[in-house]
């Protein structure tokens, strides 16, 4: 287990370079000049450029600023926002925490729903049940998640006006946000009702939510009929019945866990998705997510937060898929053994 520690640290280290490196080569990218990308400020003249150039090291080879961009990534001094004047660090572990938040209790509708009805399609195979439960999850993933959010925005925001429209909790709670996780900033928050707080949050997450679930629920339905099918068709399936087991014994004790096992790589791709779907519905429903921050970025120009934000964004995904492919190794050693007679 420590060699694939070792491994994995070292996987992380180039990935996480490789991003750094993608990152600092953007302010070359960007359709205008270094000095003017890292500072906002257009030199009008040639001393003034010289100057803005020599304060961030732009006379320096490539290597040279490379090395100097490392060092203030580690030392924690991200720049500053264009537009806010803000340090960058604060505002991303602001905007970041919205954004885990959302995925999370998206995943959480994932993998409640998704799991059992799977495993129910894939008990049931080739039946009326699972024919209608694979179509519908087939449909369901094929809508767009933008469509889908301002369907519901149309539906139940602006038609029957059961839930809030936008945002992320109402504004007459004043909750500081000292986390970035609201449901912890309103434990943490004193002289408020906190149980309306929590009530009022909990309504204005139920749409981007449910918007950003949709369609990996119904990715994770078909991975989990398909696994549940292959793993019926086992040998030791076959030898378990032939032992008198009940189906209920077989399910728990058989199927289940070993079923599990291919599912949990790919939650990893689910997570991913998750997160690249919650940006987009953040932009929709005012949620003050990276997304909703990096898409303001951009109409403002904002080049030096943009790179950063995507840095985090990135840097957020792969360490959340070296977790859950360790975590799978944690439950699998069988893994590890096969790997290491194929090496």
């Amino acid at each position: 287990m420590i060699r694939i520690l070792f491994r994995y640290s070292i996987l992380f280290s180039l990935t996480l370079l490789s991003l750094s490196a993608l990152s600092f080569s953007l302010i070359y990218l960007f359709p205008a000049e270094p000095v003017t990308t890292l500072t906002g400020i257009t030199p009008q003249n040639l001393i003034q450029h010289e100057a803005l150039m020599n304060q961030y090291h732009l006379n320096n080879s490539i290597i040279v600023q490379f090395a100097d961009y490392l060092s203030e990534l580690f030392a924690g001094n991200w720049g500053v926002s264009l537009i806010s004047g803000q340090p960058l660090s604060e505002e991303i572990m602001l905007a970041l925490p919205a954004t885990i938040e959302l995925s999370a209790c998206a995943m959480f509708i994932v993998i409640v729903v998704g799991i059992p009805l799977g495993c129910y399609s894939g008990l049931r195979a080739y039946s009326a049940t699972d024919f209608t439960i694979n179509s519908i999850s087939v449909t369901a993933y094929s809508v767009p998640v933008f469509w889908l959010a301002v369907l519901f925005i149309l539906t139940f925001s602006l038609q029957f006006g059961w839930l809030p429209l936008s945002g992320r909790i109402n504004l007459l709670f004043d909750i500081p946000p000292k986390t970035g996780f609201l449901m912890i900033d309103i434990l943490l928050a004193e002289n408020v009702d906190k149980a309306a707080a929590f009530s009022d949050a909990l309504l204005h997450m139920i749409l981007p939510v449910l918007s950003i679930a949709f369609i990996s629920t119904a990715s994770m339905i078909r991975i989990t009929r398909r696994s549940i099918i292959d793993v019926l068709n086992k040998p030791f399936i076959i030898a378990a019945r032939s032992k008198g087991l009940s189906s209920k014994q077989i399910f728990f004790r058989h199927v289940l866990r070993n079923a599990l096992l291919p599912i949990l790589p790919l939650m990893a791709m689910q997570i991913t998705t998750l997160i690249t779907n919650a940006m987009i519905v953040e932009t929709l429903f005012s949620w003050p997510g990276i997304g909703n921050w990096l898409i303001q970025a951009i109409y403002q120009r904002d080049y030096s937060a943009l790179r950063m934000g995507m840095l985090a964004v990135s840097t957020l995904v792969v360490m959340i898929t070296i977790a859950i492919d360790l975590f799978n190794r944690l439950i699998d050693p069988s893994r590890e053994k096969y790997e290491s007679v194929t090496i």
